[in-house]
C-alpha cells in the first residue's frame, strides 16, 4: 500500500509556492522554519494583523512511511540508513502536503466556503505566543488523541 505524498520531491519548491499562495492571498508576513529537534515544519504568516502558526510532524510521518515499508534483510539499507531515509522523504513530503493544505484552505476563504477564521482557527497565535489550539489543550476544554491512536 502506498502512502500520500510518498513520491513527493518538490521539498523547497512546495515551500516557495506556499508563499506565493500566502502572498496572492494578501499576507504581510510568511516564513518557514525546520525544528530538527521537535521534528516539525513550522510555517508562520500574517494576514490582516492575525498571526498563525503551523506546526507540522515530519517524524510522524517518517513513523507512518516505516509503517508502510518496513524493513527487510533484502534491502541495501542498513535499518539506521533505512530509517534516515524515512525522515529524509517525510521532510520533503510534508511540505507538500502543506502546500496543497494552505492552499485548499486559502481557496475555501476566497470562494465564500470557509472564513479566515474557520479555515486557520487552531492555528492563530495568541497574544502570549501560543496557538488556539495551545489554549485549547491546554486548558482542558479539549482531549487530543496521542498519536498512533
Amino acid at each position: 500500500m502506498s502512502l500520500p505524498y510518498e513520491n513527493a520531491t518538490s521539498g523547497a519548491n512546495a515551500l516557495d509556492e506556499i508563499g506565493k499562495v500566502l502572498t496572492r492571498f494578501g499576507c504581510a508576513r510568511f516564513g518557514t522554519m525546520t525544528d530538527n529537534e521537535a521534528g516539525e515544519l513550522l510555517v508562520q504568516f500574517s494576514h490582516r494583523g492575525k498571526d498563525v502558526s503551523v506546526k507540522a510532524s515530519y517524524r510522524g510521518y517518517a513513523a507512518a512511511w516505516l509503517k508502510a515499508h518496513p524493513h527487510s534483510n533484502r534491502m541495501k539499507l542498513n535499518k539506521a540508513q533505512h530509517e534516515l531515509a524515512a525522515v529524509a522523504q517525510a521532510k520533503i513530503s510534508v511540505c507538500s502536503i502543506l502546500r496543497d493544505w494552505i492552499k485548499g484552505q486559502v481557496t475555501a476563504i476566497e470562494v465564500g466556503i470557509l472564513t479566515f477564521e474557520g479555515a486557520f482557527l487552531g492555528h492563530i497565535l495568541l497574544g502570549d505566543g501560543k496557538t488556539v489550539l495551545d489554549h485549547v489543550t491546554g486548558s482542558g476544554l479539549l482531549r487530543i488523541e496521542s498519536e498512533g491512536k
